[in-house]
């Protein structure tokens, strides 16, 4: 870990990110058990498309979330990490609900009140965006004992290495999606199926890193 320090440290990034995978038990292994990612993806997915195409307040009520309408930041936010993550219980879910924190502080900026909260918008490509930016923290936050590695470092070490392992896992992730989101049934199999093939494939891509670096 220690040679993420130094200049030229991208490849012994990859190879810390890569190898994380075999200690999920593989790339295979990695994306069958991220259970809480995979719902986190199905349940943002269904909230993000709400909102770029009814808005905040209808997608709330339709998505059994009404009690939420006419709440401040704190409340509205707090119910969602758990809509998205869940109650945080083990580290598969603290993981996406640290993901789903994330993206939400990003989504809804400085809106605090609930009108400046009913008024924040969604477009096609922000929710695609969005979507990619949650599964790869998903997969960051997930990675087995690097906030323990990262602590043998310096300050300014520290913070070189995280962003290069997030950048990594970031540039590995895609989803693809249909051209009209607002029709995709996100709690049913077509949801299932999108979520399932991207952890997948961010999986098998990070994976391949370790093989790279072989060859």
């Amino acid at each position: 870990m220690r040679g993420l320090s130094r200049t030229g440290s991208k490849e012994r990034a990859e190879r810390v990110v890569a190898r994380h995978v075999a200690v999920l038990g593989g790339a295979a292994t990695a994306a069958s058990t991220g259970v809480a990612g995979i719902r986190g993806i199905r349940r943002l997915g269904a909230l993000l498309s709400g909102f770029a195409t009814e808005g905040v307040r209808l997608t709330l009520d339709s998505l059994g979330l009404v009690q939420l309408v006419g709440q401040d930041r704190f409340v509205v936010l707090d119910e969602l990490v758990t809509f998205i993550g869940g109650n945080g219980d083990d580290l598969d879910a603290q993981a996406a609900r640290d993901a789903g924190c994330d993206i939400l502080d990003e989504l809804f900026g400085d809106a605090d009140s609930w009108q400046e909260l009913a008024g924040v918008g969604v477009t096609e490509a922000e929710l695609k965006n969005l979507l990619e930016r949650f599964l790869a923290l998903y997969i960051y936050n997930r990675m087995p004992v690097v906030a323990e590695r990262l602590s043998r470092l310096d300050p300014a070490a520290q913070r070189q290495a995280d962003q290069q392992m997030r950048d990594i896992i970031e540039d590995l992730v895609g989803i693809t999606l249909p051209n009209s989101v607002g029709n995709i049934d996100w709690e049913g199999a077509q949801g299932k199926a999108i979520a399932e093939s991207a952890m997948g494939s961010a999986y098998e891509a990070i994976s391949a890193l370790d093989a790279k670096d072989h060859a």
